[in-house]
């Protein structure tokens, strides 16, 4: 930062006066703030046949709850990750196929896509040093964008719009941004908290949860059960629609005709919001003061108090909302977060995160009789996913750094669907208006006279 900050004053004293804008021009222009309509819907920007995300339906133009879905390519999120008893086989490069692709993989596609995601795990020579080690952001998420638009540098054909260019850019950083990840994590750990430097090589055959874990841990000793859980949550986090800010990023980019390493740095930098997937950590910090100011985690008295001193902005950080709980499409239940509950429970039973476990269930449960009774709230509100996310991660020993940076990851083959699709059928760039509310035209008048 420059010494002379103190000199840019008028912009700090006029930064709020100069930016505001009058809220009631949000309802006399028909502003959909957010892209959301007054009742929350979301507005309609575009068509897809990547996925559906169903949380309500419209009847006679009043929006009614309704069980929460996730179809990935018309497929149930439910019948493609199946239950903890079905065959053992990972799921996460069998997703990413189905979501590239189109169709479901034979049992021969699935193999061939596999051994093409694991040829392209290596980085080029001396890029570690160069991009990962040197200068180490104290935030994973920057690391990522920024070693995404390094690379490329490294490809003579960046700037093709070329199928066989996409997807293989596409598939080189599915490949290749697990290993990135843990890199940075460790090259953090290094240079802010003084931790030792763990680089260990990918062992070839092992797939992306294996090769997280494999990479992460110091031993790189792991049982199958926490590969397969590590599986499931980047299953769970693959893809969500064309309607997350992420996801539309990418469709914003690449409707500019941008290149591939430009728009998914993008859609990273997004990411990291705390309002979008960065909002792990809020969730994370409030179940930790909960778990600090609850005496009892098994007296639903002492719970729903301490979820009212929230709602009443008297806890946490005094904004009054209970996190984990709510979602803009979800409103009866979020299936990523049944899903993720279902293998948090099978992980915690016995060991020492059970009573956490529990403690997490029972805010689910009393958080909407809390917000009926302090604000009267009608509407359904469920958990979504991240109230048990952290939980897993936590479960498995990764840390925190890691949660919004899994979630890339993970998510890396549902942006890549989304900007083949608006390559293919797209065809426009996408631009919203914004309504002027000024009126007239100022006088111009020479420096001298100001």
């Amino acid at each position: 930062m420059a010494d002379n900050k103190d000199e840019l004053f008028e912009l700090y004293d006029s930064f709020t006066t100069v930016n505001v804008v009058d809220p009631s021009f949000y309802e006399r222009f028909d502003v959909k703030r957010g892209l959301r309509n007054q009742d929350g819907t979301g507005v309609l920007a575009g068509v897809t046949n990547i996925s559906n995300v169903h949380g309500y339906v419209i009847s006679d133009g009043v929006k009614v709850p309704d069980e929460g879905s996730l179809r990935l390519r018309g497929y149930e999120l439910y019948d493609l990750l199946g239950t903890p008893q079905d065959d053992r086989r990972f799921r996460y490069e069998e997703l990413a196929y189905l979501l590239l692709m189109g169709e479901l993989p034979t049992k021969d596609q699935l193999e061939r896509f596999i051994s093409v995601i694991d040829a392209q795990r290596e980085l080029p020579e001396g890029f570690t040093a160069s991009m990962i080690l040197r200068d180490t952001p104290d935030n994973i998420m920057n690391t990522l964008a920024r070693t995404i638009i390094s690379l490329y540098a490294h490809d003579p054909e960046a700037e093709s719009r070329s199928v066989e260019h996409e997807i293989q850019t596409a598939i080189s950083l599915i490949s290749r941004l697990p290993r990135i990840m843990v890199f940075s994590y460790y090259a953090k750990e290094a240079r802010f908290n003084h931790g030792s430097m763990i680089m260990h090589p990918f062992i070839p055959g092992q797939s992306t949860a294996e090769t997280i874990l494999s990479m992460l841990r110091p031993d790189r000793q792991f049982t199958e059960d926490e590969a397969r859980m590590l599986d499931i949550m980047l299953c769970i986090h693959a893809e969500h629609g064309g309607g997350n800010n992420s996801t539309f990023t990418t469709r914003v980019l690449t409707s500019s005709d941008t290149d591939p390493y430009a728009t998914y740095a993008a859609a990273i930098g997004s990411l990291k919001g705390s309002r979008h997937g960065g909002a792990n950590h809020k969730i994370r910090a409030m179940q930790a003061e909960a778990k600090f100011e609850i005496d009892d985690w098994d007296n639903d008295d002492e719970v729903a108090a301490y979820l009212t001193r929230i709602v009443k902005k008297e806890a946490f950080d005094h904004t009054g909302l209970i996190y984990g709980m709510g979602h803009a499409v979800y409103t009866k239940s979020d299936p990523r977060a049944v899903i993720c509950k279902q293998f948090a429970r099978e992980l915690a039973e016995g060991s020492e995160y059970e009573r956490e476990f529990r403690l997490l269930e029972s805010i689910e449960r009393l958080s909407p009789v809390v917000l009926r009774d302090v604000k009267g709230t009608t509407k359904d509100v469920c958990a979504n996913v991240d109230m048990y996310s952290g939980l897993v991660y936590s479960m498995l020993g990764i840390p925190e750094d890691l949660f919004t940076p899994l979630f890339a990851c993970a998510r890396m083959a549902g942006w890549a669907a989304h900007r083949f699709e608006e390559i293919v059928a797209g065809k426009r760039i996408i631009r919203p208006a914004y309504k002027a509310t000024f009126r007239g035209t100022r006088e111009y008048l020479p420096i001298d006279q100001r």
